[in-house]
């Protein structure tokens, strides 16, 4: 019996992933963006299975219950809750608009709480489901220019740890939270930036599929945390065993492989509002040599300035 599965941020990268990774094993979706063009498309990417679009800014209020009433009415019932809505900016924190800060935690993080208590309160009447949501490396470890994301999935990690404590007596009600590394996606173009200089995934780069079929996984099997990408080990072992030196190279790593040096104007990008021609699955990524020798030299010069 296929399951009805509601996905947030189901209009781009890893959430637009998520959706048809579902369709093609044949469950019944509830698809929520703040764009109805892009979910009209994703719906008809999504076409041999039976979908439900809703239009849902998760930063209004009651927006996420009456998306729930909506997956009731239509389904009768939600058996997954995945959320993956986001939206991220860059800039030194004392020059990120405060508005623009607020904004990005109001989504990234308030907005991932808002669908974890619609869930579960749906779930616990069900008496079972499974909520999945997309975290970051950066829960883990930090990196400067990106204050108000970090700060959300820092919040997001200790939400997810909290309320999986609490459902240790409700063995069939699930809480699964995927840590993603860098992963090619339009976010990064997507974003605020107060910082002159465009974003980018730094390498290495996951794709949104990988990504996706982590979060189909956690269904079947589910998992505290799941993390995606090649790096995210090493980045929380220098963080936390050698924070001096991890403190040292970030700075520089961070401008060589996770900012362009294509110059923008400051603007708020899709923070408070969607930008349907940037919504794909995947973003674009930058040149591969610029990713593999710009954070050589990089570190190469920290480390002379360290020693030095």
């Amino acid at each position: 019996m296929s399951r009805v599965v509601v996905i947030v941020g189901a209009s781009s990268g890893i959430g637009r992933a998520t959706a048809r990774a579902f369709a093609e094993r044949g469950d019944r979706l509830v698809l929520a963006a703040r764009a109805t063009t892009t979910l009209a498309e994703v719906r008809a990417e999504c076409a041999d299975v039976d979908v439900l679009t809703v239009p849902t800014d998760v930063t209004e209020p009651d927006a996420l219950e009456a998306l729930a009433g909506a997956a009731i009415d239509r389904f009768g019932r939600i058996d997954v809750w995945v959320h993956t809505a986001a939206v991220m900016a860059y800039g030194r924190f004392d020059e990120l608009p405060e508005r623009v800060f607020d904004q990005v935690v109001r989504t990234d993080l308030l907005g991932s709480a808002g669908s974890v208590r619609v869930a579960l309160r749906h779930f616990r009447v069900a008496g079972a489901g499974t909520v999945i949501l997309t975290g970051s490396v950066l829960g883990h470890v930090t990196a400067p220019y990106m204050s108000a994301y970090v700060t959300s999935k820092w919040g997001l990690q200790g939400l997810a740890r909290t309320v999986q404590q609490e459902l240790r007596g409700s063995p069939e009600i699930r809480l699964c939270l995927v840590n993603p590394g860098s992963v090619d996606t339009p976010v990064y173009q997507q974003a605020a930036n107060y910082l002159g200089r465009f974003g980018r995934p730094p390498a290495p780069v996951a794709s949104p599929e990988r990504v996706a079929r982590a979060i189909v996984d956690c269904v079947d099997r589910p998992r505290r945390e799941v993390s995606v990408g090649r790096l995210n080990v090493l980045l929380r072992a220098g963080f936390t065993m050698l924070p001096g030196v991890y403190d040292v190279l970030v700075g520089p790593l961070m401008r060589a492989a996770g900012l362009s040096k294509r110059p923008v104007s400051a603007h708020d990008g899709s923070v408070f509002a969607p930008n349907p021609a940037g919504e794909a699955v995947r973003g674009h990524l930058p040149d591969l040599r610029q990713l593999v020798f710009g954070p050589v030299g990089a570190v190469g010069a920290a480390l002379r300035r360290r020693l030095g």
